[in-house]
């Protein structure tokens, strides 16, 4: 890949800018020059201006967006391994581009679109995320200062190239942070106080403390079925409780009327007592009177005699008439008051007295052979109804002591509101206890999917250390041998044949002419940059299938004249476009001295 020309409108401190450009281009400029935006703008039209800040005070988007209202634009046009050109219009203020092909037709849409990073034309085509161009296809200078801490850095990103193929990621380090996050994130069986330890606690406890309240539960259906059984008994008793009291009813009903039957069969059998003592007085009255009439008969025989003596003597002696006639008038007298004065009467009252009684008997036993009849009526109906509406076994409790069942149903109501009553409260008691086990219950349930999700993030961190380190041994086994004969090569040609052999295992190993292997350590930093500079290049042909350009942004600081040389020799042999940003002429002179064909480029603010 090559390309071929960069028109900045306005993007920081750069604007209405036109760069071409050849395959070894110099880019000279001051400090401040714009260099560092140049390049920044190059990324930018690639894969779009970043926002964000990544541990900066600003982001890209805030440092290099035009103070005033300005065309924040630019284009580049490229061409590919293929032959094929392509050009790209990019407004900074929209996320996607606008791309061309060779023929100026608009194929932005043949892409891909991220919600993130916008259209993907350059990953697609080269293979070439932000991320790896940083890490490889650009170098910029590491420090000004030759100091421990710039070695070490450098040589920190020498190692983390040649075990993750990226000079900000170490696979030690990642596999060490990899596996703190674990154990602070989820922990293990053997950790305390971290979350899985923690899950599995409250798991543990809440599921003792439901254990221990299933108990209540248990009852509570215990109770809710016992309430039923309670209430389907007390309803048959209350309902019992209601044919009792209308058996109860016609009971005494019937027993109202047999006592006014027992009260008139009482007066008919006085009566019948009165008519005996009426006859066996009426038999004995007669007889007396009998023989008082005989004596009677007696004395008025003697006394008819004398009124008789005394009629003839008055006839005889008393010439008076008037007292003759009253004593003739004495003997028909005497007979009238004899007539009078029989018992007769007495004996007819007691004859008028028995027919009463006798009748008052007919009637009343007439009243009560009704009420019977009645009573028996009306008993047969009331049987009948319970019969009909409750069936027959209604009949044997007419024969039953009812008021005995009634005061049994009483007591048996009683018992059973009063074991409705306390299953109540008991179900009352263990309510809130319930209540707590739903609660504990949606716990325990949250603390299950910590879990499971703990387990899953787990299985997550598992699989992916194994593949951190499976590809860590695939990338030993198979990349970095061809990848450290490719270093080795350059490192032969970047030292003048200095160095005849890299060897990267668990630190770098530098094999001098002599065959001594000294650590990369105690090299000097031009040395340890000149390694380091060989290293991304040897990672450049396994990027990506183009052959893509080599930006250097004041690599070459610690580079004395003959390693420059010797560099940009390899550099202008190599197919690769080559972009060199500088503040010095060295690059230049040395390019020039050496007919090195090349374009210099002056960047002027």
């Amino acid at each position: 890949m090559k390309i071929n020309n960069l028109k900045i409108n306005q993007y920081g401190k750069l604007e209405n800018k036109e760069i071409a450009l050849d395959k070894i281009n110099v880019i000279y400029g001051k400090n401040e020059a714009g260099k560092s935006t140049l390049l920044n703008f190059i990324q930018s039209m690639f894969y779009g201006v970043s926002k964000n800040k990544n541990k900066k005070d600003f982001s890209d988007y805030e440092q290099y967006k035009p103070w005033k209202n300005g065309d924040f634009s630019g284009n580049i046009d490229y061409t590919l391994d293929n032959g094929k050109k392509f050009y790209v219009f990019r407004d900074f203020e929209k996320k996607n581009p606008k791309i061309y092909d060779e023929n100026n037709n608009d194929i932005a849409n043949n892409f891909k679109i991220d919600k993130k990073d916008g259209n993907c034309f350059f990953t697609e085509q080269t293979g070439v995320t932000r991320d790896v161009i940083k890490s490889t296809l650009i170098t910029e200078q590491n420090s000004i200062e030759l100091d421990t801490n710039t070695q070490n850095t450098l040589l920190q990103k020498i190692i983390n190239i040649s075990e993750t193929g990226e000079e900000e990621t170490s696979y030690k380090k990642a596999k060490a942070k990899l596996d703190k996050m674990f154990l602070e994130e989820i922990g293990t069986e053997r950790s305390s106080e971290r979350p899985i330890n923690k899950v599995t606690e409250n798991i543990e406890n809440y599921s003792q403390e439901i254990n221990e309240i299933k108990q209540y539960e248990d009852k509570k259906y215990y109770f809710q079925n016992r309430k039923k059984e309670i209430e389907k008994e007390l309803n048959e008793e209350l309902e019992n409780k209601n044919i009792y009291e209308q058996i109860k009813i016609a009971i005494e009903d019937d027993e109202k009327e047999n006592e006014k039957i027992k009260i008139k069969n009482k007066i008919i059998d006085e009566n019948t007592e009165k008519i005996k003592k009426l006859e066996n007085y009426k038999e004995q009255n007669l007889k007396h009177i009998k023989d008082q009439n005989k004596n009677k008969n007696k004395i008025s025989l003697v006394i008819l005699s004398i009124l008789i003596i005394i009629n003839i003597f008055s006839l005889l002696m008393i010439k008076n008439r008037i007292i003759n006639v009253i004593f003739i008038l004495l003997i028909p007298a005497y007979f009238i008051i004899l007539k009078f004065s029989n018992k007769k009467v007495e004996h007819e009252n007691s004859d008028n007295e028995i027919k009463v009684l006798k009748d008052g008997n007919n009637e009343l036993k007439l009243e009560v052979n009704k009420m019977k009849d009645e009573l028996l009526a009306k008993n047969e109906k009331i049987k009948h109804e319970l019969v009909a509406k409750y069936g027959n076994n209604i009949n044997e409790l007419f024969n039953k002591e009812i008021y005995q069942i009634i005061e049994d149903n009483k007591e048996n109501i009683n018992n059973l509101k009063l074991e409705l009553h306390k299953i109540e409260l008991d179900k009352s008691n263990i309510e809130p206890k319930l209540d707590k086990l739903i609660e504990l219950e949606e716990k325990l349930d949250i603390e299950q999917r910590k879990l499971s999700q703990l387990e899953q993030r787990k299985k997550i961190y598992e699989l992916t250390s194994s593949i951190m380190e499976k590809s860590y041994e695939e990338m030993k086994n198979s990349i970095i041998p061809k990848f450290t004969k490719e270093l080795n090569k350059n490192v032969k040609r970047f030292s003048d044949n200095n160095y005849s052999e890299v060897i990267v295992k668990d630190g770098i190993m530098i094999k001098l002419n002599s065959g001594e292997y000294v650590p990369i350590e105690k090299l000097s930093l031009g040395t340890i940059e000149e390694i380091y500079l060989a290293l991304r290049l040897s990672m450049l042909n396994e990027i990506s299938n183009e052959k893509m350009p080599i930006i250097l942004d004041e690599a070459f600081a610690y580079f004395d004249d003959n390693r420059l040389t010797n560099t940009l020799k390899f550099l202008s042999e190599i197919n690769n476009q080559v972009i060199i940003l500088t503040c010095t002429n060295r690059e230049y002179n040395i390019l020039k001295s050496n007919n090195l064909p090349f374009r210099f480029i002056e960047l002027n603010t």
